[in-house]
């Protein structure tokens, strides 16, 4: 049956410097929000979040990661998180909200496009509705849907050299964590080549949690730590832990893990 809500819920995270998380309440459960800019940057943050639940009961999370050395890298991150939304938010009464999210990432490559500037943004998108997820992906920005007991059910792939390489089982996660290549990055939101991964729709269990998250993420954690840290307990500790964990390799790195410094963005749904 379809879950209504009297009005839309919309929440913009840009150029957020938190020092605590957000634990947004929705009809089916919580989305936690974490953004932060680097450690010691002054710069603006270049990662955007956003998340939207709509009239029919539809929840949209949204991540984009502004390509550093591009100029505005934060704009473009806004740009592309407020196209969504706003499309979401036209097409609301609607409870499929594939075309609007289609739409929104179309829009945003064209006004980024339109700044004329070489700006651009990785994008990850999430849907769900009636316990239906479905990721759509432009970059390396990933989306991870995940069990109670750590099963990872499934992964996004980075829009990249390496990420395609690990996909295609010719690099270990290990060794492209710390991949001369790791961060060059094939396709982005504000390029006339742009294309969208769109993913398979996965029916949610129960317990099963969401997460998205810019490279600030995963760039400092492997995939099973994300898991890990995220897969069971209450959506403040879930992603406080993320978030401590991925700040301490980006200021400390141990020997043999991975450590940049980064903004950082994440998402989490849990129910």
């Amino acid at each position: 049956m379809l879950t209504t809500v009297a009005q839309p819920l919309r929440r913009l995270f840009v150029e957020s410097d938190m020092e605590v998380p957000e634990i947004i309440d929705v009809t089916s459960g919580h989305v936690a929000v974490f953004c932060r800019r680097c450690p010691s940057k002054i710069e603006p943050n270049d990662d955007s979040a956003a998340m939207i639940q709509t009239v029919s009961g539809g929840i949209v999370m949204v991540v984009a990661d502004g390509v550093g050395g591009c100029p505005l890298g934060y704009k473009a991150s806004a740009i592309a998180v407020e196209s969504i939304i706003e499309s979401v938010h036209e097409a609301a009464p609607l409870s499929d909200l594939r075309p609007a999210i289609l739409d929104g990432i179309e829009r945003a490559n064209e006004e980024i496009l339109d700044l004329g500037i070489g700006a651009a943004t990785t994008l990850a998108v999430v849907e769900i509705q009636d316990r239906v997820a479905r990721a759509y992906q432009v970059g390396d920005s990933m989306t991870l849907m995940i069990g109670q007991r750590g099963a990872l059910k499934w992964k996004s792939t980075p829009h990249s050299p390496v990420g395609y390489a690990i996909e295609s089982g010719m690099l270990d996660e290990a060794d492209a964590m710390h991949h001369d290549e790791r961060h060059l990055v094939s396709n982005l939101v504000g390029s006339r080549s742009m294309h969208i991964e769109i993913g398979p729709a996965r029916l949610l269990a129960a317990k099963d949690t969401v997460i998205v998250g810019s490279d600030g993420l995963f760039d400092n954690l492997h995939v099973r730590e994300v898991i890990d840290l995220a897969r069971s307990g209450k959506p403040v500790r879930r992603i406080s832990m993320l978030a401590d964990m991925a700040t301490k390799r980006m200021t400390d790195p141990s020997d043999g893990q991975p450590g940049k410094p980064d903004d950082l963005a994440i998402l989490i749904y849990s129910p």
